[in-house]
């Protein structure tokens, strides 16, 4: 099933009505931040109340690993703050935010990576994780899997262990999901980079 050049992968799992609903509300921006890119604006799916709750049921019924796998779920800045604490509200989870460095004020660690021209970094506080801890990182996007490897590394620095990977959408022909190694995901929806 497609919307466009939007091809659902795990979202049909809630029903292909409620799958074309859900991408019908994915607006596409041709030439945003710069020509040559669709900008994917999935806010208007959690403007929409169905739209919502098709996309808290579908990253549930998707969800890589059995719920009683891991113990915390945690969301990348900034996007993956906007559904994370509500799919870990409702599996009975806590939430990590993963937070762009500089942002937050007690002690921190942090995880650098690399972006297209330079460096960026993530960080969460010292105690955000328990040793030991297994943890669902989610996330809107996985294009070149540089945020989510990096939130990875971190959870794992401060003692963790990822259980797995959620993401509503992926970007075709980047590859980000080969950074994550063996470690089991899900897509909702894919398209062209």
């Amino acid at each position: 099933m497609a919307g466009n050049d939007i091809t659902t992968r795990d979202l049909d799992k809630v029903g292909s009505e409620d799958a074309a609903y859900l991408v019908s509300l994915i607006r596409s921006v041709p030439g945003f931040p710069k020509e040559g890119i669709i900008f994917r604006d999935f806010m208007p799916v959690l403007a929409d109340p169905r739209g919502l709750d098709i996309l808290l049921r579908a990253l549930e019924a998707a969800l890589p690993v059995p719920a009683n796998s891991f113990d915390a779920v945690a969301g990348l800045e900034s996007r993956g703050f906007l559904f994370g604490p509500s799919l870990a509200h409702h599996l009975g989870k806590g939430f990590i935010a993963i937070r762009k460095a500089g942002k937050l004020p007690p002690e921190t660690i942090g995880e650098s990576y690399d972006l297209e021209y330079g460096t960026a970094s993530v960080e969460i506080e010292t105690s955000a994780v328990k040793p030991g801890e297994r943890v669902l990182i989610v996330d809107d996007l996985i294009a070149t899997g540089g945020t989510a490897k990096a939130g990875a590394d971190l959870i794992e620095k401060a003692g963790g262990a990822i259980a797995g990977f959620s993401f509503v959408m992926g970007l075709e022909g980047l590859d980000g999901l080969d950074k994550l190694g063996d470690v089991p995901t899900s897509t909702l929806i894919s398209m062209p980079a």
